[in-house]
Order: structure tokens, then sequence, then C-alpha cells
């Protein structure tokens, strides 16, 4: 019998030792080690007279971090919380390098006449496994930085390709496709779009006498004073190109258009832009064109900024510094024909 058992016991330390487990038992009554994990003191590099004379607690091997978590786990076991005892720790080499193992145990004599005395598990070392866990972990982090980064910088660059750099308003390329679709909206719900094209008089003279950077200067002067008159979410205010800029009123008819324009035509006529460091200050003015469309008119926005370009030329025309409003056949709704401005001929006539 005696040899069945030691036969047993060597076959069972020959499966540990190919499976890379170390065997141990704790008597959980009086506290003492059993059987010592001594293939995982070896690995941790202490000779077989360390193990046996100066190591004997290999609780203050632990990594700080982990003595806790690897305590509480023991506790839950005896508790009966959890079916076996699972913990992942770091252990102190003699060298001052942490390892990784892991423990798997469980009490085997709950049933008997002295219930949960003997804990007996295994040890084994999963440093390589941690360490690829750790690198998948930090590359894991590095692509969610990097995905992060990656759309704040599709961010930037559809912003950058939606946006004028100088005057940071929609360029002419987002107005199209925002142009467009208010289009739609205003045949969907029936409701009038008007637009109006900006352009600043006489603005070469400007680049000619003073520079290209007093021609930004002032080209951000008035862009500023069409952001101004912009409805939050509603509006649409862009660089057409140049000097010329283009504002979108949705849910806007004729007549309303034609006070904002009138009303940013005054603005910009009182102000007064330095164009240099010096201090020399310019005078500007505007002429703008004014085109509405509604439901069922067919125009689409490409039109429609045509119109209200050919109602500027008209605006120009008259003498500068001026608004009009270009003649949008509709059917049956009123078209509207008006001239406002600083020169001699200020005559409009309201079309019905």
């Amino acid at each position: 019998m005696g040899d069945e058992a030691d036969l047993n016991r060597e076959r069972l330390e020959l499966v540990l030792e190919a499976a890379g487990l170390d065997l141990w038992e704790n008597d959980l009554v009086s506290g003492q080690v059993t059987h010592k994990a001594t293939k995982t003191f070896l690995e941790l590099g202490f000779t077989e007279d360390e193990i046996v004379s100066g190591v004997q607690d290999i609780f203050g091997l632990f990594h700080p971090g982990d003595l806790d978590r690897v305590q509480q786990a023991v506790a839950d076991h005896v508790a009966g919380i959890t079916p076996q005892y699972r913990a992942e720790f770091r252990l102190r080499s003699k060298a001052g390098e942490w390892i990784w193992f892991a423990n798997y145990g469980r009490i085997m004599d709950r049933s008997s006449a002295t219930p949960g005395k003997r804990l007996i598990g295994v040890t084994f070392n999963i440093h390589d496994r941690k360490q690829k866990e750790d690198e998948i972990a930090q590359i894991n982090h590095q692509l969610v930085e990097q995905n992060k980064l990656l759309q704040e910088l599709n961010a930037a660059l559809e912003l950058l390709a939606a946006h004028d750099a100088l005057t940071g308003l929609a360029n002419r390329r987002a107005l199209m496709q925002m142009g467009a679709n208010e289009c739609k909206r205003t045949e969907r719900f029936d409701h009038p779009l008007s637009l109006m094209v900006v352009d600043i008089d006489l603005f070469k003279t400007v680049n000619d006498a003073w520079g290209h950077l007093a021609g930004d200067r002032m080209i951000c002067a008035v862009a500023q004073a069409c952001a101004a008159r912009k409805r939050s979410g509603v509006d649409i205010v862009a660089r057409f190109g140049g000097e010329e800029f283009v504002i979108v009123l949705p849910e806007t008819d004729g007549v309303s258009a034609l006070r904002v324009a009138e009303s940013l035509r005054n603005e910009v006529a009182a102000t007064s832009v330095p164009v240099n460091d010096e201090g020399t200050c310019l005078s500007v003015t505007v002429s703008i064109g004014v085109a509405t469309m509604r439901k069922g008119s067919g125009l689409g926005f490409e039109e429609l900024v045509n119109r209200a370009d050919k109602a500027l030329y008209r605006a120009k025309e008259r003498g500068r510094n001026a608004v009009y409003c270009a003649d949008v056949p509709q059917g049956s709704v009123s078209a509207v024909h008006m001239l406002v401005g600083s020169g001699e001929d200020r005559s409009g006539a309201l079309l019905t």
C-alpha cells in the first residue's frame, strides 16, 4: 500500500513538473506551511539552503500592491464565498526583480472531521504572459491615443477644408454644400430663402495703394461685420472669394433680407479700418446684391447666387455703397426691385 502511494506521489510530481506547477500545502489551523513551493523559490534565485534556513515566509516576498488582494482571495475561499482560491501576484527575486506568479488552490477537507484544515494548491510562473499582456495593453493605449489624435487631426482638417483661412468664415466649397441643403429645405417646408452677395467697393485701389496686408485687414473687418449679422445655427456667412462674401438667410423673405442688407451696408460705411501698425485708418463701403426664392421657383442654389451676383453689379452700376434686390420670378408671388444707397440715384420701386 505504501509503495502504491509513493508511486502515485511520484507520478503526481512528474505531472506537476511537466506542467510547470509547484505544489504547496498550508495548514489553516496551525498556520504552518506543510509543503513548501520549493520550485518557486528556486525560480526566484534562492538556493535550497536559503529556502530551508532563510526564506520561511513567502508573504514577505509579495509586492506591496498585491498582498492585500491575495489575502482577500484566500479569505473569500476559506469563508466559502468562492469555490476555489485564485490569485495573480508579483514576488521579489533574490536579485530584486519582480516576477509574476499565479496561485490556484482549494480546501480539500471541508466535509471531514476537521473541516477547512488543508489548503492545497499550485503556483506557476506567468511572467511571460503578463509581459505580453502589458505589451498589448501599452499597444492598445497607444492605439487609443493615436486614434484620438487622428480624430483631432481629421476634425482640424475638416475645419480647414470648410473654412477660409484668413477670415474664419465658411469657404466657397462649404457654402455650396450648405446652400444646396437650404434650397432643399425651402422646397420641402415652403419657407422663403434669401441670399446676399456682399462686395467691398474699390478694393483693388486699397491693395495697390496700401499693400496686401492692408487689404487683408479690410477683408477681415468686413467679414466680422457680416458674421455679426448671423443668426446662430440658422444663417450661413461665407467668403466667396477675394473681397466678396455671401450671406444665406433661411426663412427670410425679400423685404426682410433688404432690411438686413441695408443695415449691414450702413454699419460697414461707418467703420474705420486700421490698415497698418502706424494707426492709419481707411473708410470702407460695400455693395450688396439680394435674391430670394420660394418653393416652386425652380432655382438651384448656384442659380440663386448668380441672381444675387447680377443684382450686386446693378448696385455697382448705380454708384456703389448700395443695395439692390433682383427680380426673382415666382408666379403669383410678388417680386421686389429696390435700390438704396449713398449714390445720387437712390430711387427704387416696389413692383407687384
